[in-house]
């Protein structure tokens, strides 16, 4: 590409006709040449080191396949999207993507979890395309935040926003963003890996917990509960926890029932402030 755009431009012609020509020609080759520098830093911000490659023999559910040598990996960083139907059927999405291809495996660490899988970012072979990024992007699944990279931590959530943004698989659905002061529509999904919006009525400390409560009902209503030890982690990212009293956040991450609707937040990428405070 970048050949034919300097021939584009040293090309040397005396017609104002060609002249013209060759200015939109070299105004286009700039802007594909920024595209793809653009792509390639994208792909490069979460390569982590290489855990091992094969062929993927068989789909197990959303975020899970078998290579032909037996290994069972598991897509780290990522959530399926909710539902009812059978593992197959939710993976369909990742069939689409993976059936019969040739991966390479990524990541900090490659030992198996007690299920026997090997948790990895998935690269489609040869190349960098992300696997879990392509199914952030249409709205497949959810990104998690427990990832200890940040640049792949970016990588994922840049990929879930465009697919919000552009309301595809999931985000389609009006309620693929449950609202904080429904707690009933909330609780509804126990269990369930849920992204929650609203705003953050009061911060309260009972013992070693913290409390961000949407309402006044603490029995009933919804409200984040944050463990004294993970505090120093919310101070190191700037943001002291009374700072979001009165603050609309987004939250992620599985709901509990005690007795109203709770997010347990172990880390601090489970909660991201929201544009209209």
């Amino acid at each position: 590409m970048r050949e034919l755009c300097e021939h584009a431009v040293m090309c040397p012609n005396s017609t104002a006709r060609l002249r013209y020509t060759r200015s939109v020609a070299v105004a286009l080759c700039a802007i594909l040449i920024a595209v793809a520098r653009t792509s390639a830093a994208d792909a490069a911000g979460c390569l982590l080191a290489e855990q091992g490659e094969g062929r993927v023999a068989d789909i197990i559910d959303a975020r899970s396949f078998r290579l032909t040598d037996g290994r069972e990996v598991r897509l780290a960083g990522i959530e399926p999207v909710a539902s009812g139907t059978t593992g197959a059927n939710r993976g369909a999405a990742l069939s689409a993507i993976l059936a019969g291809r040739d991966v390479i495996l990524r990541g900090e660490d490659d030992t198996p979890d007690r299920y026997g899988r090997q948790s990895a970012f998935v690269y489609l072979a040869p190349g960098d395309t992300l696997v879990q990024a392509l199914l952030l992007a249409q709205g497949a699944a959810l990104a998690f935040p427990g990832i200890g990279d940040r640049d792949c931590a970016a990588t994922l959530m840049g990929a879930e926003a465009e697919a919000r943004q552009g309301k595809k698989g999931t985000w389609a659905e009006p309620t693929a963003i449950k609202n904080a002061e429904s707690p009933d529509d909330i609780l509804a999904g126990i269990g369930r890996f849920t992204v929650v919006e609203g705003r953050v009525l009061s911060v309260r400390q009972a013992g070693t917990t913290t409390y961000l409560n949407f309402g006044r009902n603490w029995t009933r209503d919804f409200a984040v509960t944050i463990s004294r030890r993970i505090l120093p982690a919310f101070a190191s990212a700037g943001i002291p926890l009374k700072s979001l009293e009165n603050r609309r956040i987004r939250v992620r991450g599985w709901i509990e029932g005690r007795p109203g609707p709770r997010i347990n937040v172990l880390r601090v990428g489970q909660i991201e402030m929201l544009g209209d405070n």
